[in-house]
């Protein structure tokens, strides 16, 4: 079992198996699971698929959620012994968006927290830059925030990887 550099970074689209090689990356590792869930539940269907998720993980598991305080909530949950997953900073983002918050300086308090993180954490965020440019000014600013946030988080963190159709590609590794 080979150790997790101290923060990974994990792209891919919807489906592309992301999150399935997250959770793997962080089971790899001795003692604890942490799963930083930023997804709320606001349908019947979110319900049932957080649920699904929860069991599918595990006993080995612990579930935190965290859907706007993300800095504070790794601060508490990371530490040597835990490995952390953070599902996702898409939604993340989102939820930030929602609540009107500054999306640049969450971002930098972010970044600034995974330059030292004191044990290893694994982010999934949803690659939402490849297909055709949305159609309305919100979709256009979500794409935008992400793709910023993705590259403060990349330029950061030892390893990045992008997964495609389940197939995971090293773009930079500690």
């Amino acid at each position: 079992m080979a150790e997790l550099p101290a923060a990974t970074l994990v792209l891919g689209g919807a489906r592309s198996g992301k999150s399935r090689h997250a959770e793997a990356l962080v089971e790899s590792q001795p003692g604890d699971c942490v799963y930083l869930a930023t997804a709320e539940a606001w349908d019947a269907e979110m319900v049932e698929r957080i649920s699904r998720h929860q069991e599918q993980r595990g006993s080995r598991w612990r579930t935190v959620e965290a859907p706007l305080e993300l800095v504070e909530t790794l601060g508490q949950a990371a530490g040597p012994g835990r490995a952390v997953l953070v599902d996702c900073l898409t939604l993340w983002l989102s939820n930030l968006m929602h609540a009107d918050r500054d999306i640049a300086a969450e971002t930098e308090r972010l970044v600034c927290w995974l330059a030292a993180p004191p044990g290893p954490v694994v982010l999934v965020s949803n690659e939402v830059g490849l297909g055709i440019v949305p159609d309305n000014a919100l979709a256009r600013a979500f794409r935008d925030h992400a793709g910023r946030l993705h590259q403060a988080v990349a330029a950061v963190v030892p390893a990045v990887v992008f997964v495609a159709a389940g197939l995971p590609l090293t773009l930079k590794s500690a």
